[in-house]
């Protein structure tokens, strides 16, 4: 059995997949398998994973006959996955030479669960460290301690999968799958129930995984109807909450973090063509409708005055109609 797994997704990336494939390479070894998942390439994605498949040891590529999606792609590598630990990579992102082995020993020592790093993030030639909003490093600690509290940035706003190592046992029986349905805000609701359904983590201060910013073709950089998807997302969230013994602890985190998702797509609404931009109106008051109300009138109050007059105005003329 291989020790890791490491899961790729790939969608028309042949742009960047070269680089991609050769930091593989450059972390192969005798107990790493990497899982290449084609969703359904149009360009010429499918062809340099056949090539490097044949250069990598231990490389097996899943090939998805429609496109399915990042979650699904994920969901595929998870189930093809036969390592001790998983990982994950973005299809157009990259590793330094010897990250895999020290985030495995890294889990290794600290026994844990699951481990999360920082990540370097590059825009064109520019890069910059972004680290996870950790309250100590190189301990291990119960994942719930550090979802709240609500204003402050915590460990469920580092939605960056693939910045961290997880042990199998987290995946076992269909358990931690992303969300199919989501073609957006996936990684933001599987990273809370993660927090929520793991005994023990860590974060360390390992440098290792490249995050590219500013590709064009990137999800995250299209303007439709798919950016929406958050709101499904929280949602699920907020029902998932409402069921937890601690809900009373975490609901008013994912409520300012709702609040604050809703809040910045309303300011980006120029962004979408008119019908989505009226769709996006149409789920903000709802969403505010939907959630505990004596939780979000809390919320409002502690926001700064802009975007809590913006959500008011949305939420009272819900309740008017």
């Amino acid at each position: 059995m291989p020790t890791l797994s490491v899961i790729v997704p790939c969608h028309n990336v042949q742009e960047f997949a070269e680089e991609t494939l050769h930091s593989l390479a450059n972390n192969a070894g005798p107990t790493t398998e990497f899982i290449l998942v084609d969703d359904c390439s149009t360009d010429t994605t499918p062809e340099i994973l056949r090539a490097w498949q044949e250069r990598i040891p231990h490389t097996t590529v899943v090939r998805h006959e429609e496109n399915r999606g990042i979650a699904q792609s994920r969901n595929s590598g998870i189930e093809a996955a036969r390592g001790t630990y998983l990982t994950f990579l973005d299809g157009d992102d990259w590793y330094a030479r010897g990250h895999l082995d020290r985030l495995v020993r890294t889990i290794q020592e600290l026994g844990c669960d699951f481990v999360r790093t920082d990540h370097v993030r590059a825009t064109g030639t520019r890069r910059t460290v972004h680290r996870a909003p950790a309250p100590v490093r190189d301990t291990v600690l119960c994942p719930r301690s550090t979802i709240a509290p609500p204003h402050a940035e915590t460990m469920v706003d580092y939605p960056f999968v693939w910045a961290g190592i997880y042990h199998r046992d987290l995946f076992a029986h269909g358990a931690l799958r992303f969300a199919a349905d989501l073609r957006t805000a996936e990684d933001r609701l599987w990273t809370w129930q993660l927090h929520l359904a793991a005994r023990s983590f860590a974060v360390t201060g390992q440098l290792g995984v490249f995050y590219r910013r500013g590709v064009t073709t990137s999800l995250t950089q299209i303007p439709d109807a798919r950016q929406l998807d958050f709101v499904r997302a929280y949602d699920t969230l907020l029902a998932q909450l409402a069921a937890d013994p601690e809900r009373d602890r975490f609901l008013p985190k994912a409520v300012r973090t709702y609040c604050a998702m809703l809040a910045f797509h309303l300011r980006q609404i120029d962004r979408y063509h008119a019908p989505v931009a009226r769709r996006l109106k149409k789920l903000v008051a709802g969403a505010l409708a939907g959630m505990p109300q004596d939780v979000l009138v809390r919320t409002l109050a502690g926001m700064d005055e802009e975007r809590a007059d913006t959500l008011r105005r949305f939420h009272s003329a819900r309740k008017a109609a």
